[in-house]
This record gives C-alpha cells, sequence and structure tokens, in this order.
C-alpha cells in the first residue's frame, strides 16, 4: 500500500509541477486546444478522446463508489474534469480511510460490510 500511495503522491506532483511549466510556456486556454485535436482528428485527438474515456470512468467509478450519492455525483464530475490532479489525492485518503483493505478501497465501505 505504501508503493502505491507513494506513486500517487508522485503522480499529484508531477501533474502540478507539469501543468504550471505548460500553463506558463504556452498559456492556459486549454478548451480550444484540446477539442482542436479531436475536431482534427489526428493522433492527439485520439490520444485526447481516449483519455477522455478514462476520465469518464473514474468520475463514474467515484460516483457509484459513494452510492450516487449527491456528494458523490459531484466528486465524479469534479474527477472527471479534474483528472488525476482530482483522482490521486482522492484515492490517497481514500486508501487511508479504508486501513488498506483493498476491497473497502475500490467499492466503498457499504458495499464490504457483511
Amino acid at each position: 500500500m505504501n508503493a502505491f500511495r507513494t506513486l500517487l503522491i508522485v503522480m499529484f506532483v508531477g501533474i502540478v509541477a507539469y501543468t504550471l511549466i505548460v500553463g506558463v510556456t504556452q498559456g492556459w486556454n486549454l478548451i480550444p486546444v484540446f477539442f482542436g485535436d479531436l475536431a482534427a482528428m489526428t493522433w492527439p485527438g485520439q490520444f485526447n478522446f481516449d483519455f477522455t474515456c478514462f476520465l469518464v470512468l473514474s468520475g463514474l467509478w467515484i460516483a457509484w463508489r459513494h452510492q450516487f450519492s449527491p456528494g458523490g455525483v459531484a466528486l465524479g464530475l469534479i474527477a472527471t474534469v479534474g483528472g488525476i490532479l482530482v483522482v490521486a489525492p482522492y484515492l490517497l485518503l481514500a486508501t487511508f480511510q479504508a486501513s488498506g483493505d483493498m476491497p473497502v478501497l475500490l467499492l466503498g465501505q457499504k458495499r464490504t460490510k457483511a
């Protein structure tokens, strides 16, 4: 579990640093670039589409894990937009709340009660 937690921290710090560098050098206007690549039907667009599918799945998983409660749906939507910037801290906190128990981490506390 410690290796997984370390990975989450490295991912979070890495994406924050990378985002800051790109934002400062390229500007903060991601949306037109992202959708422009999609519309161009190029490899960057294919990657963006694939990435978007993963974001939607991660957001749905978070909402499902919280029984589609209003808070869970909100977290899922935020994760869908925020990517690893949101999912890594969420999972890091969840690993501690689950006390390292993988079924609890993956399914949520309510689904693992006997």
